[in-house]
């Protein structure tokens, strides 16, 4: 996980042991949130992205309405979502605006989302489509029901090859026929696919992709479409120029990761989640942790899965074994996901340290859809 760039730096990631742990019992493995950390990184990512008026932080990384409460009160104004009940909770909590960056077909999953714009008629609701049937789907539920502050917005892929229309005329063409029916929102271009450590080669990879999509808007707009653009994750938020991008839509910068403390070190990120885990029992040079794959972090390679206090020897569902000569059977330890996002979605509660240093349980959404 150390880069070239991270090692040139001589920054090699946060120690684990670094980390404030609760100073009492606690059932694990547990997630724990540090609150003033959390609340650097809105700051510093605001900031990087030129100002909390560009800023749309994609929610799925936490899932929890406590931070969206958070992020709106430091002048967060819009969010991307990923799943109906993460709309929900944005729109609960009092966002103004809210994205649903996930073209579906699902007449089920497309009324739910609506029924939910439709409690929260003063707060804009956008979702995305890629195809006709998408479209259809859509407009076929706002048939039978408006809702006035939906609008529809034309998903491009840009490379990354998951969802998303070509950047070409099939997807201005969508975009006018969303027009027509009154429906059109705007763009939307996920560039997960630039995730280079080496800033300057994102950098040249941004300003490439960047020509492409001024050409595409330019030719769109001569057709009389003017909705703007969002775009921009974790490795590029920070790149995009506003002339071109409207919204940058980073999410794990609210927690940061084992990945992208090394990484994106020049963000100013700070680990402000953790795994937190018990040492079970000891063996010559190893020590088994109480936190297996289904505690951290499972769409990652086992033996990447986080940064702890040795290096990782094995995982099954409910234990790791670590090589370590230091720890004590009894002894609790942070563990650092690699992906903060889906080490999150695996806990209904986080035990926060408060800005105040005190220790609190708050909910989140886990694995609720």
């Amino acid at each position: 996980m150390k880069d070239q760039q991270a090692l040139a730096s001589g920054f090699a990631g946060t120690d684990p042991a670094s980390l404030p742990l609760p100073n009492f019992a606690v059932e694990t493995p547990c997630f724990i949130v540090l609150e003033d950390a959390l609340m650097n990184n809105i700051r510093e990512t605001a900031r990087g992205a030129g100002g909390v008026h560009r800023l749309m932080p994609h929610i799925k990384t936490h899932r929890a309405a406590w931070i969206v409460s958070a992020m709106l009160k430091e002048g967060v104004t819009a969010f991307k979502t990923a799943t109906a009940a993460e709309v929900e909770i944005c729109l609960n909590a009092g966002a103004h605006y809210v994205v649903w960056a996930y073209p579906t077909v699902n007449p089920v999953a497309v009324a739910r989302v609506a029924s939910a714009a439709r409690k929260f008629p003063t707060a804009r609701v956008d979702a995305m489509v890629d195809s006709e049937e998408g479209a259809s789907a859509w407009i076929e539920e706002l048939k039978k029901l408006p809702a006035s502050n939906i609008r529809l917005r034309v998903d491009l892929d840009p490379g990354l090859g998951r969802t998303g229309m070509p950047i070409a005329a099939s997807a201005r063409d969508m975009g006018m026929a969303l027009q027509r029916a009154g429906l059109f929102g705007g763009w939307h271009a996920y560039d997960g696919h630039i995730q280079d450590a080496d800033r300057k080669i994102r950098q040249d990879r941004v300003s490439a992709l960047g020509d492409v999509l001024r050409a595409f808007l330019a030719n769109a707009q001569s057709h009389g479409l003017n909705g703007d653009l969002i775009a921009g994750g974790s490795y590029s938020f920070d790149i995009w120029p506003e002339d071109l991008v409207r919204w940058v839509s980073p999410g794990s910068f609210t927690y940061s990761s084992a990945q992208h403390d090394i990484e994106l070190h020049d963000t100013g990120w700070q680990i402000a989640a953790y795994v937190l885990a018990t040492v079970l029992s000891l063996r010559d040079g190893t020590a088994t942790l109480d936190a297996g794959s289904k505690a951290i972090s499972p769409d990652i390679p086992a033996l990447k899965r986080f940064r702890g206090p040795g290096t990782i020897k094995l995982m099954k569902e409910e234990h790791a074994i670590i090589f370590s000569d230091s720890l004590e059977v009894g002894d609790q330890v942070a563990l650092i996901p690699t992906h903060g996002c889906t080490a999150a979605y695996l806990y209904t509660r986080a035990l926060v340290r408060t800005g105040t240093d005190q220790w609190e349980y708050r909910n989140q959404l886990g694995a609720t859809r």
